[in-house]
C-alpha cells in the first residue's frame, strides 16, 4: 500500500502538470484573439473610411439622383453627417443624430422645438454647455437637409418636397 505522502505528491504533480497543459492553451488562444483582434480593427477602420469617402461632396444640383440606398453599416458616434437625400433613412446617422431627428418627428405637429426644449427631451440637463451640444448637432442636420429652421433657434422637422 502506498503511502498517504507518495499520494498527495502524485495528485500534486498531477495537478501541476494539468496547470501548465491549461496555460499553454491560454497562450495559444490570447495569441489567436490577438490576430483576431488585429483583422477586426483592420476592417473596422476599412468601413469607417469607405463610409468617410461615401459622404464626401453632394453630387451636383443639376442632376439630383432618384433614389439613394441606405448604408448598411451601423452608424458610428462621432460620424459625418451624411446630406439628407430621396432614400437616405436616418439608420445611416450616429445614434445621437437619430435621436435628435426622431424627437423632431415625434413633434410633427408641434411649432418646433429650440435647443434647450430638445435637450431636456433627450433626457440631458439644461445647462449650457449641454444646450449648445444638441444646438451644434441640430445646425448641423439643418445644414445637412435632415432638419428644417422655419424661424431662428426653433428646429422642425424637413418637409417633404411635393
Amino acid at each position: 500500500m502506498a503511502s498517504v505522502m507518495g499520494l498527495l505528491e502524485a495528485r500534486e504533480t498531477a495537478a501541476q502538470v494539468r496547470v501548465e497543459e491549461l496555460r499553454e492553451e491560454a497562450e495559444r488562444v490570447l495569441a489567436e484573439l490577438a490576430k483576431a483582434e488585429a483583422v477586426l480593427e483592420r476592417r473596422a477602420i476599412a468601413r469607417l473610411e469607405l463610409a468617410e469617402a461615401l459622404s464626401g461632396p453632394e453630387p451636383e444640383a443639376d442632376h439630383p439622383p432618384e433614389s439613394v440606398p441606405a448604408v448598411a453599416e451601423a452608424p458610428v458616434a462621432r460620424s459625418v453627417v451624411p446630406h439628407g437625400r430621396v432614400g437616405l433613412t436616418m439608420e445611416v446617422l450616429a445614434p445621437d443624430y437619430q435621436r435628435l431627428v426622431g424627437v423632431q418627428e415625434a413633434e410633427a405637429g408641434g411649432s418646433g422645438l429650440r435647443a434647450r426644449e430638445l435637450a431636456g427631451r433627450l433626457g440631458l440637463e439644461t445647462v449650457p454647455a449641454k444646450v449648445e451640444g444638441v444646438r451644434s448637432k441640430v445646425k448641423r442636420l439643418v445644414e445637412r437637409g435632415w432638419l428644417a429652421e422655419e424661424r431662428p433657434g426653433v428646429f422642425t422637422p424637413r418637409r417633404a418636397a411635393g
